[in-house]
């Protein structure tokens, strides 16, 4: 695995699907996390915010992963499902239209509860 200083260098190394989806949830994370700055940590991207980690996210061969996955009451849980791996980890298939709303709700509760 390359080592990767920046998030622009991990970004150019994955494939265009990729690129594209990185980009727009880099975009989401600055946008919804007041304060933000992107870093490269544990070799992914990551937004952070006073130090602190508030979510990572990476692409994988046919997914993009956001990790960890926040706490929420039950009707969250539900629209988490269809993307929740089981083990913190949303995953997010290429091929599927991606909800971005979700998602900036995911960001902002991960936001929230750090």
């Amino acid at each position: 695995m390359p080592g990767f200083e920046t998030v622009d260098e991990y970004v150019a190394a994955q494939s265009p699907d990729a690129q594209a989806l990185l980009n727009r949830l880099r975009t989401i994370g600055l946008e919804s996390v007041p304060g933000a700055v992107e870093a490269i940590s544990y070799q992914i991207p990551t937004i952070k915010r006073d130090g602190i980690n508030i979510v990572h996210f990476a692409a994988w061969k046919k997914h993009l992963s956001i990790y960890p996955m926040p706490e929420g009451d039950d009707d969250f849980a539900r629209l988490l499902a269809p993307h929740s791996t089981g083990k913190g980890t949303l995953q997010f298939m290429y091929s599927d239209p991606v909800p971005y709303d979700l998602i900036t709700e995911v960001i902002t509760r991960l936001a929230a509860q750090r």
